[in-house]
């Protein structure tokens, strides 16, 4: 006996009076639906002779049969697209699910099972039973697979009439790459906020070079294990000199590494291109690019990204590949993230040293303060001392010489003192006075009642590498360079306009009868009227320079600069 074909019926399976039904029940299997759904459930899982279709379920029929002509068109799109029930079994999929699944027919199976039960992130937890609930479309849901890749989700409701929504079209959207990106930038980011995340104490304790290593130590880590980069090159720009100069190389010829190179864009291959364009530079095959330099031995590829802080270029960061096009825009983008964060960076590292730099600075400064102004009086108590004894005890003199010698060292020692605390090679950009060098060690005597302006003298004029001696009045002045003469005699002599015991042009006369060399001497007076006439008559007598107060530091250091380097003006008397 054969076996009974099989029919299935659409119509209301409520409807009491089946004609229909019972006239097939007797040659075939009859199956009776209640919907088009159904019924295209039924048939993706059965074998049926024929399909007869109430005719209340036409314009149905008609809508199912389009989507059956148009599967296709749903065969062929990089979505997925599905039809599940209520209880979320699948009744249709096209064949991106089967290629996601790895199986070969979905249909029937739980939607999550066929997923592997992945792990709903959200933002909706529940997004079928939302979907039939409010009658309405869902939001967009992200799922993880045990695997860890990524689908996006979108549930739709199909309503009947008259019924509730009983079946969901579901969109499915593998958005894996996209997902990995976002978490590999976020992951960039957060590599770049630990660049050089030290604790308080660690900062007190490590030197300027132990964080540049640790920095350094932070970059291989990073640009191998989340950037997966093993060739790399960073140059930090030198802005006074325009040359790129080594900071780290990995996997670079030291022939390469060692080249000059400055940010020009011709004649010093990619990087120096990248440094003074601040464009990033993808070199997809070295034996093709004009610009490429050797860095890496048989390298075939390179990316180079500028290092930028506040829109301004201040190095460059290089890495390189044996494989040709091993880089890709999407690399150059992650690169170009990662080395945004390595700019800020370096820039705090560079700001902590030239914090460290003025802070000490500072603190030399300050203690210099403290003692200049006694050491001067040590100074001049010594020489006013020693001028009642020169020709009548010579081993007080001696021992006073000494005093002086000493007194003088002290200041030096200070001055060295400060220069070997303040770290200036830690922060190349950071330079320290004297920006005139022609004033580096000079020996400068300043005369003046006001203590606050011997004072100023000594903070301003040092801070250029001069040695400062002070004086209260003319007589003071006359005994310093006298008995400075034994080791030759001042570059400069400032002196007010107006001393407690002779004005600047009888101070300038009593100097002339010690230095007959001349007198390099500045006269500073303010832009009250001059009843004596001591300007005019100190040019005659071989005045350099004059300093009308109140004056700027530059015209301070121009007016010094300009009596150190010309010779003083002889008078003959």
């Amino acid at each position: 006996m054969s076996a009974r074909k099989k029919i299935l019926v659409v119509q209301d399976p409520r409807q009491t009076d089946q004609p229909l039904v019972d006239r097939l029940g007797d040659d075939a299997e009859v199956v009776v639906v209640g919907s088009m759904l159904r019924a295209l459930h039924c048939l993706q899982r059965g074998d049926f002779a024929g399909v007869f279709v109430d005719q209340a379920y036409v314009k149905e029929a008609f809508d199912v049969g389009r989507l059956l002509q148009n599967e296709r068109v749903l065969e062929g799109m990089l979505d997925g697209v599905v039809l599940l029930d209520v209880d979320n079994s699948i009744i249709w999929a096209n064949g991106r699910l089967n290629e996601w699944s790895g199986l070969t027919d979905v249909v029937g199976k739980n939607f999550y099972a066929v997923l592997g039960s992945p792990e709903i992130i959200g933002p909706d937890f529940c997004p079928f039973h939302t979907a039939l609930a409010n009658d309405r479309h869902g939001a967009w849901t992200i799922l993880r697979t045990s695997d860890n890749r990524h689908f996006q989700i979108h549930a739709s409701p199909i309503r009947e009439e008259g019924n509730p929504a009983a079946h969901l079209i579901v969109t499915i959207r593998d958005v894996t790459a996209q997902i990995l990106e976002q978490q590999k930038i976020s992951a960039i980011h957060q590599a770049g906020a630990k660049l050089t995340e030290l604790k308080p104490e660690d900062l007190q304790e490590m030197t300027f070079e132990e964080r540049i290593e640790l920095l350094k130590q932070n970059i291989l880590e990073y640009t191998k294990n989340l950037l997966n980069f093993d060739v790399i090159e960073i140059r930090l720009l030198d802005r006074k000199t325009n040359r790129l100069e080594p900071l780290l190389a990995v996997g670079i010829e030291p022939e390469a590494a060692a080249r000059p190179l400055r940010a020009l864009s011709t004649g010093n291959g990619v990087t120096g291109f990248v440094a003074a364009t601040s464009k990033s530079y993808l070199c997809e095959d070295t034996t093709e690019d004009p610009l490429y330099l050797e860095g890496c031995k048989g390298a075939k590829s390179s990316l180079t990204v500028p290092l930028m802080l506040h829109d301004q270029v201040i190095g460059t960061f290089n890495v390189e590949s044996p494989q040709p096009r091993a880089f890709d825009y999407r690399d150059l983008q992650f690169l170009e993230l990662f080395t945004r964060d390595l700019a800020v960076a370096l820039n705090t590292l560079e700001l902590l040293a030239v914090e460290k730099a003025i802070t000490a600075q500072e603190n030399v400064e300050a203690i210099h303060s403290a003692v200049a102004l006694p050491i001067d009086v040590i100074l001049n108590d010594a020489v006013n001392v020693m001028e009642k004894y020169i020709g009548h005890d010579t081993e007080v003199v001696e021992k006073l010489q000494r005093i002086l010698r000493h007194a003088r060292d002290i200041k030096l020692k200070i001055q060295k003192v400060g220069q070997s605390m303040a770290p200036t090679q830690a922060h190349p950009q950071y330079a320290q006075q004297p920006a005139r060098p022609e004033l580096h060690g000079k020996q400068i005597l300043v005369v003046d009642a006001d203590e606050s302006v011997r004072g100023a003298a000594h903070a301003l004029l040092e801070r250029c590498g001069c040695t400062v001696e002070t004086a209260h009045d003319g007589g003071e002045a006359v005994s310093m360079v006298r008995n400075f003469l034994a080791d030759g005699c001042y570059d400069a002599i400032i002196s007010d306009i107006r001393l407690p015991d002779m004005s600047g042009y009888e101070l300038l006369c009593k100097l002339h009868n010690i230095l007959v060399d001349g007198v390099p001497m500045i006269l500073m007076t303010g832009f009250g009227y001059d009843p004596g006439h001591c300007i005019v008559k100190a040019r005659q007598a071989g005045l350099q320079a004059v300093l009308y107060k109140p004056f700027r530091l530059d015209q301070l250091l121009e007016t010094v600069t300009k009596v150190v380097t010309s010779p003083p003006i002889v008078v003959r008397q």
